[in-house]
């Protein structure tokens, strides 16, 4: 796979790196909370084999990006993404938001409708008091002073076990490891006060919600608020799939956003490509 990088520079002037891969209509890919590009190396792939062009970036605070010591938020990583976008010169892309990154989807989509064709919102929540929270002993588990058995935790809340059986890794979903604490704090802040549920029904784009079933760390429950709650939203839901189904069920999840992104109008394509 043949990605060429690039930098963005946001309004505030910080730095955002950002990467792109395949040929074709354009397809931003949001990842998690704490997560850089890598987030979507299993899956990215399928989509470029489809007739996309894939755009990924590291958020503020991880990867490449620079890393400003002030706060974050879902709303503001949303304009970092049109920087993205602009130094791509791209007027409109299909976007596509996991986690925390399908937070971000919900306010690029509210906020910036002309430069979002197709949205899909994966395994993400509305925030604010609306939202299904975690149970408050995953939160315990994932806090606790043994990091190597709060990592393994996470996993088991990422992928089902007969998974992990079989894959030994490595694993691109568990945080970037070389971001710094001030920044993993800034972005778990973000990500908890998000709340777009006000903004949610003037998304104008074509929306379809994708979430697992046996997802605990982002309850399933939230995907039938942000259907509801969206104008003429679809949803679907992978039975049996955990937080990370867009790694594990990429082939049952990758068809349905595919089909759901062929039924779409075509958003427009790079400028010069």
């Amino acid at each position: 796979m043949n990605v060429e990088a690039g930098k963005a520079v946001a309004a505030d002037g910080t730095v955002i790196a950002h990467q792109s891969a395949g040929r074709g209509a354009p397809l931003v890919l949001l990842a998690g909370q704490s997560n850089n590009h890598h987030w979507w190396d299993g899956a990215r792939g399928d989509f470029e084999d489809a007739g996309y062009r894939t755009t990924t970036l590291d958020w503020r605070g991880v990867g490449g990006s620079d890393k400003p010591d002030e706060p974050y938020t879902t709303r503001g990583f949303a304009a970092d993404v049109v920087a993205v976008l602009d130094d791509l010169g791209i007027a409109r892309a299909h976007v596509y938001g996991t986690s925390m990154g399908g937070r971000v989807a919900q306010w690029l989509a509210a906020d910036f409708p002309d430069r979002v064709g197709a949205l899909v919102l994966g395994c993400t929540s509305p925030g604010g008091p609306h939202a299904v929270e975690r149970d408050k002993g995953i939160r315990r588990t994932l806090a606790q002073a043994d990091r190597e058995a709060a990592e393994r935790f996470l996993l088991e809340l990422m992928y089902t076990p007969e998974w992990l059986a079989a894959h030994q890794g490595p694993y691109f979903v568990l945080g970037d490891p070389e971001m710094p604490a001030f920044a993993r704090a800034r972005h778990l802040a973000a990500s908890g006060k998000h709340d777009a549920w006000d903004a949610l029904p003037a998304i104008a784009a074509p929306t379809l919600v994708v979430h697992g079933t046996d997802d605990v760390f982002n309850p399933a429950a939230n995907a039938p608020l942000i259907a509801d709650r969206v104008p003429g939203a679809r949803m679907m839901l992978i039975e049996g799939a955990r937080h990370a189904y867009f790694d594990e069920f990429r082939a049952v999840a990758g068809s349905a956003v595919l089909e759901f992104l062929a039924g779409a109008p075509e958003p427009g394509r790079p400028a010069g490509r």
